[in-house]
């Protein structure tokens, strides 16, 4: 690099200038910084010689791109034996997760937290390191402080202080959801008008009941005491707030206590809040049933069981006539479809919609409530249908293997039970009854379930969007089943060690800032990479160290997802070795630092 000075009649202007040489071997010159004019420069210069400082500047600019781009020679010798105790190899996966942490705020947050207490550690390198572990190598907090010795960057605590830092993060849990879902506003535009509620359980390898672990109902029919999580999403599966509660609570009461937060905390107005039919409650639909001056505040998109519908109802949604299809006046009847026409319509969705009335008690009535108006609608779709019939068509063919074995005992009710298909009668030779078991396939039970194929509804109270774009929204409830799946089989989130209902919480608090942490991170990268590329690509980022002072060799194979991650995170570690200056310089950006 040169410095050039150019001199005009009143000023003269000092540039750093390189020269560089094109494919076809020419050369031409370009300008790497502006420093300004004469009274630019002498201000930088703080008093010493403006042309010598510009000159001195230039030449550190030149030997630091020389230290840059020199040969690194390494020698080995095949005598010579490692030295006892010094680490080789280094795990840089986490840097990508450190970028988003810090983009996050945590850090600030963590140390608004330890402001109020009296503690000598440094509270947000525990919940850091204890997030990353979460993502690359769930395990258990001993686990996870010898683990996080694998990173570039070395823990500075101790065992015992991670197990007192649980403390802290359970009694500030609120705070810290609610400071990170403002924050991830500064990092992310995000859809907050549309969210999604749903709850799932963990299950505790611990016998006995304590606490907020309790028996009851198992999603997983695990036969141990567990917690329940209520989690809300945003529309793009982002993690907006969590709770949770006694494992042998009814999940319907859990939404509207955590709604109410978010409400309070978030400075959220007009929200649509989206459920399955489970938690759906009257309670809970008059609860987001809310307008002011004709404003609608709150609102909400349930799924509706076709089966349980009052009759009148359920025979509106299964008469075959009254079906159309979105933009269309067409009227069709989805019973007279020939072969042709269904090829044509396989991928459409047809609907039929009303609005429906609460029925109220006649002592409600007296009181003055009024009753809650939804609109109803079914769609009907060829595809799903079909979907459902071959699901249907295995579990039947599963119920005669049962029967021919004699292992057709029913467990539980669970819906997908092929059992639920065979009937038994106790009966003698000459049809006495009591005597001898006989099962068989229940063809009634078959056909009465065969005839919601294809069907599916919602209930809304909300008036002027389209059933296309009502449709669109409630889709995406499929994104909050995945938040689970990861942090139950990703993140392994359970089964869960711990006793301690602090400590319990400060669990999952973790969980729940790794999993917002893991999907911004999925944002970032688009819809080109599969949960599972994602991590086991980080879990697989790994730098080799020759020596001290040497820099960092990549032990990795650099593919797309590869190239991705350092273009979304804005440095690389690819290259051919990275010397210490440059790592440095990595770990100061992950951090926000310049």
């Amino acid at each position: 690099m040169k410095l050039k000075i150019s001199r005009s009649k009143n000023s003269c202007s000092f540039y750093v200038q390189k020269t560089i040489r094109k494919e076809n071997g020419s050369t031409s010159t370009i300008t790497v910084e502006k420093l300004g004019n004469l009274d630019a420069v002498k201000t930088r210069a703080k008093g010493a010689d403006p042309y010598e400082w510009a000159q001195d500047y230039v030449n550190e600019l030149t030997r630091k791109e020389r230290d840059e781009c020199k040969e690194i020679l390494i020698r080995y010798r095949p005598q010579k034996l490692i030295i006892k105790g010094e680490q080789k190899s280094y795990d840089t996966g986490y840097l990508f997760l450190q970028n988003i942490y810090y983009s996050l705020g945590l850090d600030r947050i963590c140390s608004r937290i330890q402001a109020k207490y009296r503690t000598d550690y440094d509270l947000s390198d525990i919940l850091a390191k204890l997030v990353y572990t979460r993502i690359l190598y769930p395990s258990s907090k001993y686990a996870s402080n010898k683990l996080a010795r694998n990173f570039i960057e070395q823990p500075s605590f101790e065992l015992h202080d991670i197990y007192r830092a649980l403390s802290v993060l359970a009694e500030n849990s609120d705070y810290i959801q609610t400071e990170l879902f403002k924050n991830s506003q500064n990092l992310i535009s995000r859809q907050k008008d549309i969210l999604y509620y749903d709850c799932t359980n963990f299950f505790f390898e611990i016998e006995e009941e304590n606490g907020i672990r309790k028996y009851g109902k198992n999603k997983q029919h695990q036969p141990l005491p567990q917690i329940g999580m209520g989690l809300f999403i945003d529309h793009d599966g982002i993690p907006v707030a969590f709770d949770i509660f006694p494992g042998n609570k009814n999940e319907q009461p859990t939404l509207k206590p955590l709604e109410e937060k978010i409400l309070n905390n978030y400075g959220l107005d007009q929200i649509i809040v989206c459920t399955d039919a489970g938690l759906s409650s009257t309670a809970n639909r008059k609860f987001n049933n809310k307008s002011i001056d004709g404003n609608r505040l709150r609102s909400f998109i349930t799924t509706q069981s076709v089966k349980i519908l009052p009759e009148y109802l359920k025979e509106f949604a299964l008469d075959p006539d009254g079906w159309r299809l979105p933009d269309t006046d067409t009227i069709y009847n989805i019973s007279n479809f020939d072969e042709n026409e269904e090829a044509a319509f396989f991928d459409k969705i047809f609907y039929k919609e009303r609005w429906i009335t609460e029925n109220l008690s006649e002592k409600k009535k007296e009181q003055g409530v009024k009753p809650l108006q939804q609109r109803l609608i079914v769609s009907y779709s060829l595809k799903y249908r079909d979907y459902q019939r071959k699901i249907r068509q295995g579990q039947i063919e599963r119920a005669e293997n049962l029967i021919k074995s004699g292992q057709y005992r029913r467990r539980g009710k669970n819906q997908n039970d092929p059992c639920r298909f065979i009937y038994c009668e106790k009966v003698t030779e000459n049809g006495e009854t009591n005597l001898k078991e006989v099962a068989f396939l229940d063809t009634e039970a078959i056909m009465n379930e065969a005839q919601y194929d294809g069907f599916y509804a919602i209930c809304t109270n909300l008036e002027n969007e389209s059933v296309e774009e009502l449709i669109r929204i409630n889709r995406q409830r499929w994104q909050i089943e995945e938040c689970f799946r990861i942090m139950k089989t990703e993140f392994r989130a359970r089964p869960v060690y711990l006793r301690d209902e602090d400590r319990i919480k400060a669990h999952f608090i973790t969980c729940f800032i790794a999993l917002t942490i893991f999907r911004l991170l999925e944002k970032k990268l688009g819809e080109r990479f599969t949960c599972e590329e994602i991590i086991e690509t980080l879990r697989g980022m790994k730098m080799n160290r020759p020596g001290e002072k040497l820099g960092y060799i990549p032990n990795y194979t650099r593919t797309d997802l590869t190239d991705a991650l350092h273009e979304t995170a804005g440095f690389r570690t690819d290259y051919e070795i990275v010397n210490d200056i440059n790592m440095k310089r990595i770990l100061r950006q992950t951090k926000g630092k310049k």
